[in-house]
């Protein structure tokens, strides 16, 4: 096979063939059978990519706590955790097992606003690739073209995601240094306080703090996040239709093979290795991004101690002083437990978006 079969969220749907198999062709449509096409895929993105991102947040939220934890600890200060399962027992000792769901409102609103902006600015991105003439309209993309339109979506997501990342990152470590005691630290716990508390310090300009840092990890990631399910699910087709022809079947039987989604285990595997690759590879940048967004609101808080005079600092001095403080190793802190916790997450939210582009397409 020389390119990879569109799965379910890509290209345009056959005409009379919204059945919403993972392996669907493109052919041209009359403009308003199109349109209308088009349209109604685009709601699907949106809709069904949002319930996919609820669902995965839920499963990794308790995790991403512990990672935020982990990456955030200052600089200046002895390290407070030893390692993920230490940050484990102090945070459920501290606050119970419920107290890592701690902000999970302002996360839950952001995966769904991810996963479906993912979804559907990659489908923008791929037919920028069929509009300009990179791919004949009735061709299916390359993997390197589907690498591309990861990034692009990845690049467009990362302006919704990095205001909802601050708020999430600020309710997950809501001890900061000179951040005013604890009658302060607990109005913080929830979205609107601390929404109408960045607002009032730094103005609608500080809801992207630390947007270089999510843009880097959100175009680099989501590249490997399509590119990884897309090179997997290749690799599995081969793979089946091989077997196929062992078993003597004729080439009409691997034909219809390719019009059938792959096996649940197989697209878990997929899903799980696009979250890991995603995770993984700009990890660093998402490190340098949670210190960022976890430094004290306003430059230092409103007790008018020394941390109240301390500018914010900058994506590349943070990523120094991380440097000076503990090497490369200080930039993977929280890295195994991401990777690991990214696997079922990822498999689901694949699962349930196509699942549900399948059993119950709009177009």
């Amino acid at each position: 096979m020389d390119s990879v079969p569109a799965q379910t969220h890509q290209g345009f749907k056959e005409a009379g063939a919204a059945s919403a198999s993972h392996l669907t062709t493109t052919t041209s449509l009359p403009t308003k059978v199109e349109s209308r096409t088009a349209v109604m895929e685009a709601l699907e993105d949106i809709v069904y990519g949002s319930a996919a991102g609820i669902v995965g947040k839920y499963i990794e939220y308790p995790f991403d706590t512990v990672k935020v934890r982990l990456q955030s600890q200052p600089d200046h200060l002895p390290l407070r955790y030893t390692g993920p399962l230490d940050c484990f027992r102090q945070s459920i000792r501290a606050d119970g097992f419920l107290g890592l769901y701690r902000g999970i409102s302002a996360p839950l609103v952001g995966a769904a606003l991810e996963n479906s902006s993912l979804f559907f600015f990659e489908r923008i991105g791929r037919s920028l690739l069929y509009s300009s003439g990179f791919a004949p309209r009735d061709s299916e993309l390359s993997l390197s073209a589907l690498w591309f339109t990861g990034g692009f979506s990845g690049a467009f997501t990362s302006l919704i995601l990095t205001p909802v990342e601050l708020v999430k990152c600020k309710i997950q470590v809501p001890d900061e240094p000179g951040g005013g005691g604890a009658g302060a630290r607990q109005r913080q716990l929830k979205p609107i306080p601390v929404i109408k508390e960045i607002f009032r310090h730094e103005g609608l300009r500080g809801f992207w703090h630390g947007q270089l840092g999510t843009l880097i990890r959100e175009a680099g990631g989501c590249a490997a996040w399509f590119g990884s399910k897309e090179t997997t699910s290749k690799w599995f087709r081969g793979r089946n239709e091989r077997a196929l022809l062992k078993r003597g079947a004729s080439q009409e039987e691997v034909l219809a093979s390719r019009e059938r989604p792959l096996p649940l285990w197989q697209q878990a595997i997929a899903g799980a290795s696009a979250g890991m690759s995603y995770n993984f590879l700009f990890f660093p940048a998402d490190t340098v991004k949670s210190r960022m967004q976890t430094s004290p609101i306003g430059g230092g808080g409103d007790n008018g101690g020394k941390a109240a005079t301390m500018p914010k600092k900058s994506f590349g001095e943070e990523a120094r002083a991380l440097w000076k403080q503990a090497g490369i190793k200080g930039f993977y802190r929280g890295c195994g437990i991401t990777v690991l916790r990214s696997a079922p997450s990822s498999a689901f939210i694949f699962m349930v978006y196509d699942g549900l582009k399948k059993y119950f397409p709009m177009a």
